[in-house]
């Protein structure tokens, strides 16, 4: 890797130095994962009320990892926008990536109904598939989909497996619950797809807007993971029998 690990990185329009606080926005709406992941531990630990309480129990601790994830992504997309160096680029991307793989895990255990090991099995061939559509699609096209997209192609298989379960759910003949779960993942999947238009558009927009568009993939994601924890929730809470 030329550079090595402290090469310094520009990849968002908002960066014009390699100063901490070049990229202010970017840096500050980081805390819209903090404030998510809060909101979605309490929600784990506390539950929704004395309304579900008889049917299932209040603390989840999926849901609680799920959170100390979404806590991680902030943490690490901020060092990221404030450091911009190669090492920081990790701290950026390996916990989304563990929340992708563990909520897709999380998806097939509690919405989909799969035992421990066809779950297990099912994810790792969508990680297995995530890394290898990048390259496939970008050998089809002829082209760096990459460089083309800002980087926002690897997001489309956490979108695809959105737009699956949320199908499935909603097709399911077992219960409201399931249905309910696939109309919440299918509007999280919609609102997934806007903050990807918004991260994909950052350098695009940059000569008119020079704080660039990806401070507004960082509130919506936020929004996106808060309401994923969320329906993994309600449907825990449901009960069995509701599913």
């Amino acid at each position: 890797m030329a550079g090595g690990w402290f090469e310094p990185v520009r990849a968002y329009c908002e960066r014009t130095d390699p100063g901490f606080w070049a990229e202010p926005l970017n840096a500050a709406t980081n805390a819209a994962f903090l404030i998510a992941a809060a909101l979605a531990g309490w929600r784990a630990v506390h539950g929704f009320g004395s309304g579900h309480a008889a049917r299932a129990p209040v603390f989840d601790p999926a849901a609680l990892a799920l959170a100390l994830l979404a806590a991680c992504v902030g943490v690490g997309s901020f060092l990221f926008h404030t450091v911009a160096l190669r090492w920081s680029m990790l701290a950026d991307v390996i916990p989304i990536a563990l929340f992708i793989y563990a909520y897709f895990l999380l998806a097939m255990r509690r919405f989909l109904g799969l035992g421990v090991a066809q779950a297990t099995t099912a994810t790792l061939c969508f990680a297995g598939a995530s890394f290898a559509l990048e390259p496939t699609l970008s050998l089809i096209a002829g082209r760096d989909l990459g460089t083309a997209t800002n980087g926002s192609i690897d997001y489309l298989p956490a979108l695809l497996a959105l737009l699956g379960v949320g199908g499935a759910l909603l097709a399911s003949a077992r219960g409201t619950a399931r249905r309910e779960a696939g109309r919440r993942i299918l509007a999280v999947a919609a609102l997934f797809l806007v903050s990807l238009a918004f991260r994909t558009a950052d350098w695009a927009a940059c000569p008119g807007l020079p704080t660039g568009t990806h401070f507004l993939w960082h509130l919506l994601n936020a929004c996106v993971l808060y309401a994923l924890i969320l329906a993994a929730l309600h449907v825990r809470a449901a009960g069995p029998s509701a599913k």
